[in-house]
């Protein structure tokens, strides 16, 4: 079996040429160039290729791998909103992700950024490193018998409401499909968390009900100086109304790891670049803004899970199994 493996860096190189010799039939070729119109057609003769979440999968590039031969499309990631599954099925593309690679490499993330933000430990590093001393600007508030409002209770919401648990928080969590054997938070309506949550994280997968879900509506029924986190989807926030509400005084801080506007460069150095919009710059312009750029899930035991369960997913399709992660 042949694998194109689109959008190679070093560190996927790595994990996955360190448990390939344990996949026997199975070839990958690494290449840097991500897939788009431009370079599906490099999947001529493969069976499969691999991709990220910041991938081209629309319906130019299905058609254009079905007309390459390609029959399976394996995700590295969890996320699969950029991928056209009515055009896959048409095609008879088969579509697999990596469901869960490590819930607590995320959740630890978002509350890295959560504490990063309130207590502004970015700039307090620099300052440091500038022999400035001062407290001036670095006063932070207790999350200690606050409320955590956890939105989206799938693995890595469970991991991070069991984090702010740990921190004395009250957790509540609000889930359209709740469950109810997790004893160690409280369901409300949506309306009750954003109104009650003096730390809001969000954990929802990107859909077309939860697009956006962040909005000057809901931003208004916010408590004043509540911290938001995002490390899920950037398209679940819109990005203009957080910005007029930051400007609004409405939150203490921000903590994001994911924005709408990362897809065309993000896991890219652009440092000598002039982007093309300036909405990242005006984020980061905010002094109560914390931005890292969606690495929410790196750490080695995230990416040796994504490198075996990726190959799984590959070996299982090769040999005719059921394909247990399969996108429907």
């Amino acid at each position: 079996m042949r694998i194109l493996f689109y959008d190679t860096k070093s560190y996927d190189k790595e994990f996955f040429e360190k448990l390939l010799p344990s996949y026997p039939g199975i070839e990958i070729k690494f290449i840097e160039a991500n897939i788009h119109e431009e370079t599906a057609a490099l999947a001529h003769g493969y069976d499969a290729i691999c991709a990220f979440v910041n991938a081209d999968l629309g319906t130019p590039v299905i058609e254009e791998l079905h007309r390459q031969g390609v029959k399976l499309i394996l995700m590295r990631c969890a996320g699969y909103n950029n991928v056209d599954l009515e055009t896959t099925v048409k095609c008879g593309i088969q579509v697999v992700r990596v469901p869960g690679y490590s819930p607590e490499a995320v959740a630890e993330h978002a509350m890295a950024l959560a504490l990063t933000a309130n207590r502004h430990t970015h700039k307090a590093y620099i300052k440091c490193r500038e022999n400035n001393f001062a407290l001036n600007g670095l006063m932070g508030v207790n999350f200690y018998q606050k409320t955590a409002g956890i939105i989206g209770t799938g693995k890595i919401g469970q991991a991070m409401a069991k984090i702010c648990r740990g921190f004395g928080m009250r957790v509540i969590a609000y889930d359209l499909f709740p469950n109810k054997s997790l004893d160690f938070l409280e369901y409300v309506s949506l309306d009750e968390l954003l109104a009650t949550s003096d730390l809001i994280s969000l954990h929802c997968p990107m859909t077309p009900e939860t697009e956006h879900l962040i909005n000057s509506e809901t931003i208004a029924k916010m408590k004043d100086g509540v911290i938001l986190v995002n490390t899920s989807r950037g398209g679940l926030i819109k990005t203009d109304d957080l910005i007029a509400g930051i400007r609004d005084h409405k939150f203490f801080a921000v903590g994001l790891d994911v924005y709408e506007e990362e897809s065309a460069y993000v896991y890219e150095d652009m440092s000598s670049s002039i982007l093309p919009t300036s909405t990242i710059q005006r984020l980061l312009s905010f002094p109560n803004v914390t931005m890292t750029s969606h690495q929410g899930f790196f750490t080695v035991e995230a990416l040796t899970n994504i490198a075996e369960t990726t190959l799984e997913n590959a070996r299982a399709f090769m040999n005719g199994e059921e394909l247990k992660n399969q996108v429907h």
